[in-house]
């Protein structure tokens, strides 16, 4: 692969993308040394700023020194930090000479959104772990490379959505790494770096086909399937107009698009446009849909997540697909990446022990205020644990309330599967709803509509799209349109508290919560199943507010006039 890489890309960088993967699969094998090593380095980096005097970095030797003078907490713990980081005083959080680039927006427990600092390390770190994914991945598929690297589509957001009172930009760290990328290398991806400034989510979708389907694509790399599964509908649901568009080398006016995106891609929308056409307008006559399986005949693999509720979209690929393989990309979020995937149709990966420290809880233990905690090697096959970071972007001990599944190693490093955001989130396309924000939420409708719910708990529904179903008592609901207004009022406080659930609603990725009465009665009877399965004494019993099962639903009874 690489003599095509070196043509493709010249010889140093494609020499540097190897070095890169194969680093990665060495630290592998000496897992627990690269840790500690890693350990020690991020603690005398961060030793001079005042989160490291404040937790007396300068004494510490040992992982066990580290563990007694750095908690376990979120973001709450370090908000304080980042907030001065925000104000332009990187020394809070940071070591002399260390350059903040950007803070990553992603949803917090709270209606606040997390600002997370983006290092100049913290961002090498982040493509690195991209770098060898993709190696790895295009070993799998080396028909990706037959030729030289076939096109790729990736969509980025903008990483200059707004900035601090010190001037440093909040956005997407994607955008971030897109604007980054070498000429080179960026001449193989299709969309534009300005294509990250669209707002409009199905324009954007629009010109993710536009810059694509007249290219013979490798890849769609996309976090989540149901971006995918929105782009490939979207072309099959406006054939008529993207054959027109591609024919004339247009995009339709119906679609928000800035001028500076239209400027940069006005050049590449006129390529091969007759040919494209007539060959969309083929499929169309012949099939009487337009299908990515059949613009895209040579379509390699698909990469987004797979695990946790992400498995019910992958029910929609072979429609539009066929039956090509999917790469999870790895459980990757705004504050690192955790995992590098190394085999097609499996969501466990490699932990990615080069560039984060990592410690686990084990499930059992999530409640402890100071939970005794387990090294990457020590992990046992086919036990549950919650991560915890520690990361050169300043985040010490961040439990990040992800659950994963040890699934076995590679060398010494564990191979880890993402089965859910843990007991109080939920995450049907990527929104990160919080038991917290949930509460809010309806304590707020609550008091709006003068209702007094005895208890409730809010339940994923698997559709498309899919959405969220507060279950409440028939009791609670006094009059024949009291869970219509509460379903409007609900979906009304959600989304101010979420700013995720928020896009995911504009971007129909998410149907509107709804309301649906049990009968009454039903909370003791929830409370007596929890109770038998867990063998809980009653007097600690917690009523749940949230839950991430897609098939609790069915296990209640739902009368057949709902709120009648």
């Amino acid at each position: 692969m690489i003599k095509f890489l070196s043509r493709l890309l010249g010889a140093p960088v494609a020499r540097k993308a190897r070095a890169q993967a194969d680093l990665f699969l060495a630290a592998a094998e000496k897992a627990p040394e690269v840790q500690r090593a890693l350990l020690a380095r991020l603690v005398e980096r961060t030793a001079p700023s005042q989160f490291g005097r404040d937790h007396f970095f300068h004494e510490i030797q040992r992982t066990e020194d580290f563990r007694s003078r750095v908690p376990i907490g979120g973001y709450d713990r370090h908000e304080p930090y980042i907030d001065r980081v925000r104000q332009g005083d990187t020394g809070a959080l940071f070591g002399p000479g260390t350059d903040v680039l950007m803070f990553a927006l992603t949803s917090g427990t709270t209606n606040r959104p997390k600002t997370i600092p983006v290092t100049r390390e913290s961002l090498a770190d982040y493509r690195a772990g991209w770098t060898t994914w993709g190696i790895l991945a295009f070993d799998s598929h080396p028909a990706m490379m037959k030729d030289g690297l076939k096109p790729i589509l990736q969509l980025a957001s903008d990483w200059r959505e707004r900035t601090t009172p010190s001037g440093i930009p909040c956005g997407a760290i994607t955008g971030l790494t897109a604007h980054m990328q070498s000429r080179l290398v960026r001449t193989k991806y299709c969309m534009p770096e300005a294509a990250s400034l669209i707002k409009d989510v199905e324009a954007k979708y629009y010109v993710a086909l536009r810059s694509s389907i007249h290219r013979d694509l490798g890849t769609i790399i996309a976090a989540n399937p149901s971006t995918i599964l929105a782009i490939a509908r979207l072309g099959d649901r406006l054939k008529e107009t993207l054959i027109r568009d591609t024919a004339d080398g247009t995009i339709d006016p119906r679609f928000s698009i800035p001028g500076q995106v239209l400027r940069s891609i006005g050049g590449k929308l006129r390529r091969k446009r007759k040919r494209t056409a007539r060959a969309l307008e083929d499929i169309a006559n012949r099939t009487g849909r337009l299908l990515p399986k059949d613009y895209w005949p040579n379509l390699q693999f698909l990469s987004n997540w797979t695990g946790g509720t992400m498995r019910a979209y992958l029910r929609g690929y072979p429609e539009y697909f066929g039956d090509r393989p999917v790469r999870d990309v790895g459980l990757i979020a705004s504050e690192g990446r955790m995992t590098i995937p190394i085999e097609d149709g499996t969501p466990a990966g490699v932990l990615d022990v080069l560039h984060h420290y990592f410690e686990f809880i084990p499930a059992e233990l999530a409640d402890s205020e100071t939970p005794d905690v387990v090294e990457a090697a020590d992990l046992i096959e086919g036990r549950d644990y919650f991560i915890v970071m520690t990361t050169a972007g300043g985040l010490f001990r961040y439990n990040i309330h992800d659950m994963v599944r040890c699934r076995g190693f590679v060398g010494r490093a564990p191979l880890i599967e993402f089965l859910n955001k843990g007991a109080h989130f939920s995450s049907l396309s990527g929104e990160k709803l919080s038991e917290h924000q949930v509460v809010a939420a309806v304590e707020r409708a609550q008091r709006a509509l003068n209702l007094a719910l005895k208890s409730y708990l809010l339940v994923p529904e698997w559709g498309e799209p899919p959405r969220y179903v507060l279950l409440v008592e028939q009791g609670d609901l006094p009059h024949a349109g009291s869970a219509q207004a509460l379903a409007s009022r609900l979906e009304h406080e959600l989304r101010a508290q979420n700013d995720e659930y928020d896009n995911r609603q504009q971007t129909l990725r998410l149907a509107p919560a709804t309301v649906r009465a049990i009968a009454d009665g039903g909370w003791a009877e929830f409370q007596r199943r929890r109770l038998a399965q867990s063998g809980g004494a009653l007097e600690q019993y917690k009523q749940p507010h949230l839950s991430s099962d897609l098939e609790l639903l069915a296990s209640f009874l739902i009368p057949s006039k709902p709120g009648a």
